[in-house]
């Protein structure tokens, strides 16, 4: 069996199933989609760094398989056969020589391993920052002087040898140059049209040779792209000379500035396909503000005309009229980004929208960080910002990511790819093992990301290739003595290192294949992963489908999966039992239906953007915290450490501290009895100073999460009956409610309950169901004959 954290640490990989079926026919019996979480550049435990070529099968099917430890080697006749298509490979001499049964080369050993390419060099990265000079009034400069205070701090983070530029926007486009130290000199763009990379060419007088990609391209850069240690002081006497825009609007009361964000980006992205194609670049907007005018508009000038809703796209109202047409535009640029190997990171920061539920897919196709704040001051930027540029001590102080990725997979016969879904965009290789079920990004077994970070996971999702009833009785095509049933996959991941050289991981799994009666198969179950694959699956499904049939769906797949894997009598609920491998699942799919991700009531499209784009490139257990949050209690019965407790109701005690984290939101709850000893000030008194110590543990742990988090989350502290206790509230299970004040259970029956009863509970004033009459119902549908 699968040990599944071990998996985790060793190769970055959670499946949904572990153990995998043979025939499309069992597919449809397990419900859940066959699918696998993987993170390419996953921190693994004793990564393995070789610095030569991978061995590559030469078959003629274009197979595309590395030596791995699935492979069987002849080490007398000095061949490797691979364990996807069979084909015999000759051992080079330098394999040939060395290797034995006692002496293997590290691919044969390791199932994930990392070869720096020899005879490969990048240029350094570019980071280029579109800063964002339209302000409404006066009273927002200094709003403005901290996003011009951020970029200069993150100037002495960057690594002085990557490449920096500047690019400012409002009623028109400036592109800074930065080479001209004498003079601060910049070229300006109308804001009112779209730009091709020729035109920007012609504009930055880049054009004037024949080939202006290559002639002019070196002379340019060091116009406009230098080292941070060249124009560090250029830049900066630019950003502290750089003022709002220049043509603000005379009515600030009945109109917004002009905003012409969508031209600027197109600017910014015509510039590095110039400049830097294919090779590492990063575009970051920093933005207080809708677009309102020129391409990729969000909404008018006028603010009479207030941003658009859900309500407004049910009901097509004129307040949704340019999403229709931004969309588009949008993806438009996503895909130019993408063709030139660079990705767009947007920093937004405003007390209202600012068109993320539009520009999203610059994000997600790009593989860029979104971050949303109400402010450039707050935390939830600045820190966020920074740690965007972090570097590992223990790896050279390089920055952790990887740019221009390109992913493929390899899959042995007896499956296919379905798609991936995450902060990725197809490439459209066309091969025999492409699935015609389209999911996400489809249609091919290659896929690129302008940039990676250690966290970055994509979902990928198969199924069998065969369609008959029988199982199939041999697995892959593995080749030797003691060979198993077992289905291979490989995922190839080059990528940019900051270091300079270009690097590949590869990492190689194998599944067996079920009993034809999948009578073993429940066994391999990831409840964990398989959430989160479900909520990947949602994701995509929601850009098609009306959010009511995606949870119809859900339930539809609940339904059919409890009632496959439980041992019961039918028409019997009493006599459910559910194994321990799905007992999570039905409280983690409960937990999603209440989400922002499936739930869009009282949440502005922006929200949902930005919820959902943090989703798709998060590892499992982030994922996890964000569709099902931690509880933690902190009270005098448990001082040595806190103790985790039911997201339940019940769990709202008076004499309890209680931090929720959410993933977006970090919160402390106090009870009604603690906070007032608070408020009496008892914690600053010498008697009492276990119950300082007890105010003080969850705010440690708080600080622990932001600083290890990214995006950085909303730090919040509030009480019982205090304003900020809604955010708790909407997360609890309502087990109490306004209409039922007994006490209904946070779980009950075989899925575990809280021993004791609590003292006191909080009423959740809501008229959704509680977990218990959720369960009670979905045991009722999977029973019933």
């Amino acid at each position: 069996m699968i040990n599944i954290q071990e998996s985790e640490n060793l190769n970055g990989v959670r499946m949904s199933w572990n153990i995998w079926p043979s025939t499309r026919l069992d597919m449809t019996r397990i419900v859940v989609p066959l699918g696998t979480l993987y993170t390419p550049l996953k921190q693994t435990q004793d990564l393995t760094l070789v610095h030569y070529d991978p061995l590559i099968c030469r078959s003629g099917s274009q197979c595309g398989c590395y030596l791995n430890p699935y492979c069987f080697v002849d080490f007398r006749a000095k061949t490797w056969t691979c364990n996807f298509c069979g084909y015999r490979n000759p051992l080079p001499p330098y394999y040939a020589e060395r290797i034995t049964e006692q002496n293997l080369p590290a691919e044969k050993i390791f199932t994930t391993i990392e070869y720096v390419l020899p005879n490969s060099t990048c240029p350094p990265p570019v980071f280029l920052f579109v800063l964002d000079t339209a302000l409404n009034s006066e009273e927002e400069e200094p709003e403005f002087e901290k996003a011009k205070e951020a970029l200069q701090q993150i100037l002495l983070t960057i690594p002085q040898h990557a490449l920096v530029g500047l690019v400012t926007f409002g009623t028109m486009v400036h592109v800074h140059e930065l080479g001209f130290q004498e003079l601060a000199k910049s070229y300006a763009f109308r804001g009112t049209k779209s730009y091709s990379a020729v035109q920007v060419a012609h504009q930055l007088g880049m054009a004037v040779r024949n080939d202006p990609r290559q002639a002019a391209a070196s002379t340019s850069q060091k116009r406009f792209l230098l080292t941070v240690n060249e124009c560090e002081f250029t830049l900066n006497s630019i950003l502290d000379d750089l003022q709002r825009d220049r043509w603000p609007v005379t009515d600030t009361m009945t109109k917004r500035p002009a905003r012409c964000t969508g031209s600027a980006l197109s600017v910014a992205i015509g510039l590095l396909e110039n400049l830097y194609s294919q090779n590492a670049g990063r575009i970051m907007l920093l933005t207080s503000g809708p677009c309102t005018v020129g391409p990729g508009q969000i909404v008018s000038q006028e603010k009479a005309e207030s941003m658009r809703s859900y309500l407004d796209f049910q009901k097509e109202n004129p307040n949704a009229q340019y999403t229709k047409k931004a969309i588009p535009y949008y993806t438009n640029l996503a895909s130019r980004a993408i063709s030139a190997g660079h990705t767009l990171d947007i920093f937004a920061c405003s007390l209202d929208q600012v068109g993320l539920y539009e520009m999203r897919v610059l994000c997600d196709r790009t593989g860029g960080a979104m971050v949303m704040s109400d402010s450039f001051s707050y935390n939830v930027f600045k820190d966020s910002f920074k740690m965007l540029f972090s570097k590992v001590d223990s790896d050279g102080g390089y920055l952790q990511m990887g740019f221009n990725a390109k992913i493929k997979t390899v899959c042995s016969k007896e499956f296919k790819v379905c798609g991936a879904v995450g902060g990725c965009c197809t490439l459209g290789t066309k091969h025999a093992s492409v699935s015609e079920t389209e999911i996400g990004e489809s249609g091919t077994t290659e896929w690129c990301a302008g940039v990676l970070d250690r966290g970055t996971t994509l979902a990928f999702f198969f199924e069998p290739s065969n369609q008959g009833n029988n199982s199939s009785q041999t697995g892959g095509m593995n080749a030797g003595p003691g060979a198993n049933r077992n289905a291979y996959l490989q995922f190839q991941t080059v990528y940019h290192h900051p270091e300079g050289k270009k690097r590949m991981r590869v990492t190689t799994l194998a599944r067996a294949f079920a009993e034809p009666d999948l009578s073993n198969i429940g066994g391999g179950f990831d409840q964990e992963a398989a959430a989160v694959l479900m909520t990947r699956f949602a994701m995509f499904q929601m850009e098609t489908t009306d959010s009511l049939d995606v949870l119809r769906r859900l339930d539809r797949v609940l339904i059919r999966l409890v009632s496959r894997f439980a041992s019961f009598n039918k028409d019997d609920p009493m006599s459910f039992r559910l194994s321990q491998e799905f007992t999570l699942f039905p409280q983690f799919m409960f937990n999603l239906r209440r989400s922002n991700f499936l739930n869009t009531f009282n949440c502005s499209p922006d929200e949902t953007a930005f919820y959902r784009t943090c989703l798709l490139r998060e590892n499992v257990m982030n994922s996890l915290v964000m569709i099902s949050p931690a509880l933690m209690e902190y009270s005098f019965d448990s001082m040595q450490q806190p103790v985790p407790v039911l997201l339940d109701a019940e769990s709202l005690k008076p004499n309890v501290i209680l931090l929720l984290d959410c993933f977006f939101h970090v919160l402390i709850w106090r009870g009604e009895t603690i906070q007032q000893w608070h408020d009496l000030g008892y914690h600053e008194k010498p008697e009492y100073e276990n119950f300082k110590s007890l105010l003080q543990a969850p705010a440690q742990d708080a600080l622990a999460i932001l600083n290890d988090r990214f995006p950085v989350p909303k730090y919040i502290q509030t009480y019982a009956h205090g304003s900020a206790s809604r955010f708790l509230l909407s997360k609890v299970n309502p087990s109490k409610t306004h209409a039922n004040k007994g006490t209904d259970g946070a779980a009950g029956g075989q899925f575990g309950s809280q021993a004791g009863q609590p003292q006191q509970s909080n009423i959740v004033l809501t008229d959704d169901v509680s977990y218990r009459v959720f369960l009670e119902c979905l045991i009722k549908y999977a029973v019933q004959s």
